[in-house]
């Protein structure tokens, strides 16, 4: 890899670099994207010229899935989760045409690019899998045009009203949140939640203790996001006044006066309100002028006296703050106000209870070890280090309100996402789906793959029970799951190209539909069923007329993926099911999809 020392370049890679640079944005992030492209860069999304010598046309591959078979766990729920083994971003591509918008959450726990061992990076220069150390030149470039392939294809797949949560420490946490800025857009960054991580040797460190990680939390479209609050315990003893509905704490109606609690920035919540004792009748008035100085009018003088005192926001730090309730529902509500007429104070009753509904803290103690014991304690012996604890993962997965959420964890590790959505169901009686994506690599140069030895029996156990080490039986979750492998086929546009990839999308058809059940397979089609509707796939043209005869005998409705060398549909032979199909032409559904992730 060449260093930054311009004067061996030759005019040809100069005019290339000032040209790269031009492009680059003049604030925000900005990394060096053509000195680190991953090694499959060259002929899925090469953004720039090919290297035709080292990587020519033939060499492009699409990916599909392929199911591991005997690997299936079938109970009585007829919707799977899944997990699919290979690079991420495969998978990731496979399911912008399997679940284009179609996820409610994402947790992923990346790299975090430490330069100890844990990001490995498949450089195109050097043509293999690399780890990346902590004095690399090129390190957070590496990790940044890594992550973002991976998070503008992982965006797609999540609905409007989707959240994606993302795991990181100090070594990478800026250039993430400015990355996902720009990906996710500004506007809708919800949060960093800090979280304290252990509670190891405080006199080991120099400067400071380092204890914590965070996790950057951002919406697909924040307009359209609904958090899910928490519940907490209330100290019951502070509810000393009364009234006739109960015990009441007062608290102050009154917001301060800085960010966006000013009456500028909510001119509405900035009312007056005017209280007389004696009959105990209140009115609201707008009575102010934002354009002058100071921006409250004088008082009205005949509800004033009429024996109506006027109670406004009080300044602070030289702002006007505003109330926290509208002028409608402070008097819709009035009978949860306390007035404090010596004061001039509004307070709102909150309501003896033994528990409080707020939103979501930014502030987590839920420490590592609680992972590595709970992985302990199903392996019988220690297989990771420091996986996520299923508890983390549980309290972000319940901030979504969708208990049908799908949930998909695309750094997968070994499975804590799926344990933590299992169990959340367990405990709410949610019917969530989880999706875990993880490559096979060896555990930290230890003889366990990831995928194989700890993943995918790790949820095994968990959905059909297991003992731990002590002989305590575990009851098993009895949920459905089905285990795929991304494969690859040519991306050369030829018609033999195009019939491949038709008689390789089975698995990717029927994870789209959600219709795994077999129930009718011929030498040129096959129909599967699902809860809703049928799944045909029609892989000879000549076949048509035969699936459409078996088609008439079953009840419901057909989805029908009909192979195509363009994107014709043959509606004339199917008029005889109008109202009853839906037709789409394979491989051009899919192609369409991978048209636009690799350019």
């Amino acid at each position: 890899m060449k260093k930054r020392d311009f004067n061996d370049w030759t005019k040809e890679e100069l005019i290339k670099e000032v040209n790269v640079l031009r492009k680059q944005k003049t604030y925000g992030l900005v990394w060096e994207e053509d000195k680190t492209k991953e090694d499959f860069d060259y002929y899925l999304n090469w953004e720039g010229e090919k290297n035709k010598e080292s990587f020519g046309e033939e060499e492009g591959k699409f990916p599909v899935l392929k199911e591991v078979e005997g690997k299936s766990i079938d109970n009585e729920d007829p919707k799977y989760n899944l997990m699919i083994e290979g690079d991420n971003y495969h998978s990731l591509a496979v399911m912008n045409f399997t679940h284009n918008k179609a996820i409610d959450v994402i947790y992923i726990d990346p790299p975090y690019n430490t330069g100890n061992k844990d990001f490995i990076y498949f450089d195109s220069f050097s043509k293999k899998p690399r780890e990346v150390a902590s004095d690399d030149p090129y390190k957070h470039s590496k990790w940044l045009s890594f992550m973002s392939k991976r998070l503008k294809l992982a965006r797609g797949l999540l609905k409007n009203t989707g959240i994606i949560f993302i795991s990181i420490d100090d070594n990478e946490c800026a250039q993430l949140k400015l990355l996902c800025d720009n990906i996710f857009g500004e506007q809708n960054f919800l949060a960093k939640i800090n979280r304290i991580v252990s509670k190891g040797s405080k006199n080991d460190s120099r400067y400071f203790v380092n204890d914590n990680d965070y996790i950057l939390v951002y919406a697909k479209l924040k307009d359209k996001c609904v958090i899910n609050p928490v519940s907490v315990d209330v100290d019951i003893s502070k509810f000393t006044r009364k009234d006739k509905k109960g015990n009441f704490k007062p608290r102050g109606l009154e917001m301060g006066g800085s960010g966006q609690d000013t009456l500028e920035h909510r001119p509405k919540m900035g009312y007056s309100i005017y209280y007389n004792e004696k009959t105990k009748d209140v009115k609201t008035l707008f009575d102010y002028d934002l354009k002058k100085d100071p921006v409250y009018l004088e008082p009205n003088k005949d509800l004033v006296k009429k024996g109506y005192i006027c109670i406004r926001p009080r300044m602070n730090k030289g702002k006007l703050g505003r109330w926290r309730w509208g002028a409608q529902t402070f008097i819709e509500r009035f009978d949860d106000i306390f007035i404090d007429i010596k004061k001039k104070r509004v307070y709102t009753k909150d309501r003896e209870k033994s528990e409080a509904i707020i939103a979501p803290n930014c502030n987590l103690e839920i420490l590592n070890t609680e992972g590595t014991k709970e992985l302990t304690e199903i392996f019988g012996k220690k297989v990771f280090d420091f996986p996520k604890p299923s508890r983390l993962i549980k309290y972000l997965i319940d901030r979504h309100p969708n208990k049908k959420a799908i949930v998909l964890d695309f750094f997968a590790g070994t499975g804590t996402t799926g344990q933590s959505v299992m169990s959340l169901n367990k405990e709410d009686g949610g019917k969530r789906k989880f999706i875990l994506c993880t490559n096979n690599e060896n555990n930290n140069g230890s003889s366990l793959k990831i995928a194989t030895d700890i993943c995918y029996p790790r949820i095994r156990k968990l959905i059909e029970g297991y003992t731990k080490g002590n002989g305590k039986k575990v009851e098993g979750f009895k949920d459905n799951f089905k285990y795929f492998k991304t494969d690859f086929v040519d991306s050369a546009p030829t018609d033999q190209n195009k019939k491949k990839i038709v008689n390789k999308s089975t698995e990717m058809l029927c994870i789209k539909e959600n219709a795994f059940r077999l129930i009718k397979e011929k030498e040129g089609y096959k129909i599967f069923k699902n809860t809703d509707i049928h799944l045909g796939i029609i892989f000879d043209e000549d076949e048509i007329d035969n699936f459409i005869k078996d088609a008439k005998l079953i009840k419901g409705r057909f989805n029908v993926y009909i192979f195509s060398l363009d994107d014709g549909i043959p509606e004339r032979e199917f008029r005889g099911m109008k109202g009853k199909v839906k037709l789409c032409p394979i491989p051009e559904a899919i192609l369409h999809v991978y048209r636009r992730i690799f350019k």
